[in-house]
């Protein structure tokens, strides 16, 4: 069995995955197995995925599933997952030459503490995305890099399988198809460490197309998803700041669907309460952006 899954969740992105597909065959160690999951797409993803898995250059486990969002292919991706440690590398990201030699090496020895590693994400030039890891640190949380450390930027994680099959998996809400995977990581930070690697780890492009540069729309379509990660993020948050900050945004997702449940489910209700008038200025502002 390899050591690592490097999964992609893909919908319709047959003209983006040969970049990954390339950076993957180039790999200096091979020790990965690559597992897409096509969240049912209607381009020719599927024969183009046939025609690399009959070349037999690296090993590729195609799942086809019904369209229902990018979270929905993260669980699928943790119901098949068996390597120990995994990656998700988007469809419009790909992996520079020694990052899966970085990742098994860094993995080798890694102790029970530590539910997996966190490394960086550049673009196509090399820059970093954001900042990097503080060298000091030798174990964070995710949501700490943010809020104490004052980290920016995307960070890619690898995660040791049998810790992220132990946590729920994401919600799914009829009608809506984005869930912020930060959901589960959090969850995982309560628990775990995870070690910081300040190498590069996957080189990204965000996509016209993708959920980064259409996040606007995402909140206004998903507001059950956004509302779910919001009251994580209330519960877990490091600081009232960051608190007060969700509970803002908590407030703006009820506005969307009117849905008491949204906020009685919160830990800090006097908080929410306190963030209302915030919150109804924002659900303006995302109505505006979104007709725009």
């Amino acid at each position: 069995m390899k050591s690592l899954t490097v999964f992609t969740p893909s919908f319709n992105r047959a003209y983006l995955l040969p970049q990954l597909y390339i950076s993957l065959c180039n790999q200096s160690n091979q020790d990965f197995i690559w597992l897409i999951i096509d969240d049912g797409s209607t381009d020719n993803t599927k024969e183009l995925v046939a025609s690399w898995i009959a070349e037999d250059k690296i090993n590729i486990n195609y799942y086809y599933k019904d369209n229902g969002g990018m979270h929905t292919g993260h669980n699928m991706a943790y119901d098949v997952l068996e390597s120990e440690f995994n990656v998700c590398i988007d469809s419009d990201d790909y992996m520079p030459k020694d990052a899966v030699a970085i990742i098994i090496e860094e993995t080798a020895q890694l102790s029970d503490e530590y539910s997996g590693i966190i490394g960086l994400d550049a673009d196509k030039l090399g820059t970093i995305i954001g900042t990097k890891i503080p060298e000091q640190l030798t174990h964070c949380k995710l949501n700490e890099l943010y809020d104490k450390h004052k980290v920016r930027g995307d960070k890619k994680i690898v995660y040791r399988t049998a810790i992220a099959k132990k946590y729920p998996r994401y919600p799914e809400f009829e009608g809506e198809k984005f869930v912020p995977l930060d959901y589960k990581c959090l969850l995982i930070d309560q628990d775990y460490d995870l070690k910081p690697v300040n190498k590069v780890l996957c080189i990204v492009e965000y996509q016209a197309d993708g959920s980064t540069l259409n996040i606007f729309k995402q909140y206004r379509k998903n507001p059950r998803g956004f509302a779910l990660s919001r009251r994580s993020r209330i519960k877990y948050g490091t600081s009232f700041k960051e608190r007060f900050k969700n509970a803002v945004h908590l407030v703006s997702s009820f506005l969307f669907v009117k849905d008491l449940s949204l906020l009685k489910n919160t830990t800090k209700p006097l908080l929410v309460v306190l963030a209302f008038p915030l919150g109804l200025v924002l659900n303006i502002y995302v109505r505006i952006k979104t007709q725009q």
